[in-house]
């Protein structure tokens, strides 16, 4: 079972904090909004990696220190380098458009696919500006939580003159539809927490001293849930769109073979005995 414990990751840019059955993991650049680099990405892959090894771990928790979630790619350290270097972490041997297929073969795209299948559900705290890459960190969470004075922004397209990574041009469509992700990734501008949560690109936007009070009432549900279950519903509803009524029926008849038999049971008895489930 977890323990309380807080490490700080071997590149020094992420603190993991584990608390009775969440696992917390805050990126930890404030200076720098908690943009991104290599260092950064591994550091959050190994504290998903070190939170699903705890088996009293029933969700993860991602947030930013400071006043923002995650400002995107680090374009102070880019802009700073002599053109065509490459970015902080990467081969200096490479040229920068290699340098960042490297980069995102080997650091960024490992990390996304990490949360994305994460063995317990993960949760978006998204206490500030979440841009570009960042954008993309909080959508690939399960749900997102945010202060209303969070803002989101897809920056690549009208301001950097590349496409939205970090698996934005697949969560947004799916979260908010075609036409809004198109706008979005070309306009870049701001959607503010409110109007995030009315369009579905999050759960709830809170107001900003009541962030805490929602991310503990959604993660104490959480964290007595079946990773099994969970992992499931994930890939059942994200996949839905790309199968016919009959098809998905039959993906939710299979998830029950081996759901019912392995969780029910007790679900069944906590309700006769008007108590929460531990599926765990």
């Amino acid at each position: 079972m977890s323990q309380t414990s807080t490490t700080r990751m071997a590149n020094g840019t992420v603190e993991l904090s584990i608390d009775d059955g969440v696992a917390t993991i805050t990126l930890d650049r404030p200076d720098l909004l908690n943009s991104m680099n290599n260092h950064l990405m591994d550091d959050i892959r190994a504290a998903i990696e070190t939170s699903e090894a705890d088996t009293g771990v029933g969700v993860v928790v991602l947030t930013g220190n400071g006043r923002g979630f995650c400002a995107g790619a680090d374009l102070n350290a880019m802009a700073s380098e002599p053109s065509g270097d490459p970015p902080p972490g990467a081969d200096r041997d490479l040229d920068a458009g290699t340098a960042a297929v490297d980069g995102m073969n080997n650091h960024f795209n490992p990390t996304l696919r990490a949360i994305k299948n994460c063995a317990v559900p993960t949760v978006a705290r998204i206490n500030g500006v979440a841009a570009g890459g960042g954008l993309g960190l909080a959508l690939s969470c399960d749900i997102g939580i945010a202060a209303e004075s969070a803002f989101f922004v897809a920056t690549f397209g009208p301001r950097l003159g590349i496409v939205p990574d970090l698996g934005s041009t697949w969560t947004l469509p799916h979260k908010i539809g075609v036409t809004r992700a198109m706008a979005m990734a070309m306009l870049g501008e701001r959607v503010p927490a409110q109007q995030a949560q009315e369009w579905g690109l999050i759960y709830r936007a809170v107001p900003d001293d009541e962030l805490d009070t929602e991310v503990a009432r959604v993660t104490n549900i959480l964290k007595r849930t079946s990773g099994e279950a969970m992992q499931r519903i994930r890939t059942s509803i994200e996949s839905a769109s790309t199968r016919s009524f009959s098809d998905q029926l039959d993906v939710e008849r299979d998830h029950q073979a081996v759901l019912i038999p392995m969780n029910m049971l007790e679900g069944a008895k906590a309700f006769m005995e008007k108590r929460e489930p531990d599926f765990r």
